[in-house]
């Protein structure tokens, strides 16, 4: 029997993350962050708010909010639905930990290789993604999380810092697709 040794790949299908650098803006492909999501149970909200503030260390945000606490970035994705993300190094089973941490208050599933994230950093985001979404970009004063669509592609738009530094989080089946909108945006706009 022949011996065989699988090699992860990223999103796009490299061995390492993509990087595209254009003048004021860097496009990097995301492959060291967990992601699992936790939906409350039928009147379990409270309970669930109270446990996952407490394992992530911050307050759990309310709808179109991001929260960040020491470690663990929690965004809201749907009326008494999160998704947390941590660092792949330290929570690499991250699911597990919350299941642990919010017991039968919620539900928790694994997400981290069903989605692809690609961050922009740099005084032209704004530029760049104004080109692809109906979010209005300036209005974004803080950090923020919304739901859209980039080029006929679900996204979930993240601001991190104001006009400068954003992730788009999008299925990792379009992949691909979403890279090149954001690189002919950037090609166009810069």
């Amino acid at each position: 029997m022949a011996e065989t040794t699988l090699t992860p790949q990223t999103p796009l299908g490299g061995i390492a993350p993509r990087r595209d650098s254009f003048p004021g803006l860097l496009l990097t492909e995301v492959t060291d962050r967990s992601l699992a999501s936790v939906a409350a149970r039928l009147g379990q909200e409270p309970a669930l708010r109270t446990a996952l503030g407490g394992f992530a260390g911050c307050d759990v945000p309310g709808p179109g909010g991001l929260v960040s606490g020491p470690v663990m970035t929690l965004f809201w994705t749907a009326p008494g639905q999160w998704f947390l993300d941590a660092p792949m190094e330290r929570h690499e089973d991250l699911a597990a930990e919350v299941r642990a941490a919010v017991g039968m208050a919620g539900s928790v599933t694994e997400q981290t290789d069903g989605w692809a994230r690609f961050d922009l950093e740099g005084p032209a985001c704004t530029s760049v993604l104004e080109r692809l979404c109906a979010v209005d970009i300036l209005a974004l004063g803080g950090p923020a999380a919304a739901r859209t669509v980039m080029e006929h592609i679900g996204v979930f738009l993240l601001c991190h810092h104001p006009a400068e530094r954003f992730s788009a989080i999008c299925l990792r089946s379009y992949a691909a697709a979403l890279h090149h909108a954001l690189v002919t945006a950037a090609r166009s706009a810069l």
